[in-house]
């Protein structure tokens, strides 16, 4: 498997994807909301840019089986599978704030090996594969080597339907209000991963997170010499609704 190849296929995908998204945007309103659960907003943009998602990666790994956010295809593969978050930051895009993105990650035997993160508002496109660099818009890309937190600017996600962690997260958040430089919430996971990837964030974490909010976020991370861990210090971020990601230098006290 030529994975940087199929790599920069994701990418056009991703970016036919956010045109689309885009484009709906412009005569998108409130009536065309649906509601999942507390808090968690879709629409037929969301599952539309599913399906299309899904229709085009069919033909790159016929066998391939999927771990999708809004469900529209249950196969899972025995050896490979995708796992896409079609609309990354569905709240900001229902508002009309332009920070909402298409993650786009492949899994081999539960490794992540290709990762894809669009940002549509800023037509930027974030990527890596297994072993070889991450990028940003055809430009290579690496973490920040900032390692005093009171330098840092950091990013987290606020916990919007699970709040049995909130008084340890809001102690979380006094620590980091008083030592790092900022913090900075964008509302699109695969946004923030993306940015600590990049050198624009020095550090990001959240909890409650899917495996589709991270795949591909994560291995853009480590690509570009960041760590991505769970709270413990451990390889459980993907499925295990909890993730830090870091420039490597910077350490944050969960």
């Amino acid at each position: 498997m030529n994975y940087q190849e199929l790599t920069l296929q994701v990418c056009e995908i991703a970016r036919t994807t956010g045109s689309f998204m885009a484009k709906e945007r412009i005569t998108f309103d409130d009536s065309k909301i649906e509601v999942k659960g507390v808090h968690d907003l879709v629409s037929y943009v969301d599952k539309t840019a599913e399906i299309r998602i899904i229709e085009a990666l069919q033909s790159l790994i016929p066998d391939a089986g999927f771990i999708a956010e809004e469900g529209t295809n249950d196969k899972r593969g025995e050896r490979f599978n995708w796992v896409i978050d079609p609309l990354d930051g569905t709240t900001n895009y229902i508002h009309g704030l332009p920070i909402y993105s298409v993650s786009i990650a492949l899994l081999d035997n539960n490794e992540l090996v290709s990762g894809v993160v669009y940002e549509v508002g800023h037509d930027e496109c974030f990527y890596a594969w297994k072993g070889g660099g991450a990028f940003l818009n055809g430009k290579p890309i690496r973490v920040s080597t900032r390692a005093e937190i009171g330098n840092a600017l950091l990013a987290t996600g606020f916990p919007y339907s699970d709040f049995s962690r909130l008084d340890a997260y809001v102690e979380m958040f006094k620590w980091a209000m008083t030592s790092a430089r900022g913090i900075r919430r964008l509302g699109s996971a695969s946004a923030d991963l993306a940015y600590v990837a990049c050198g624009r964030f020095d550090a990001f974490w959240e909890y409650d997170l899917k495996p589709w909010d991270v795949a591909a976020g994560a291995l853009i991370v480590t690509e570009a010499g960041g760590k991505v861990a769970d709270y413990k210090g451990g390889s459980d971020y993907l499925f295990g609704k909890e993730i830090v990601a870091t420039n490597s230098f910077i350490e944050l006290p969960l």
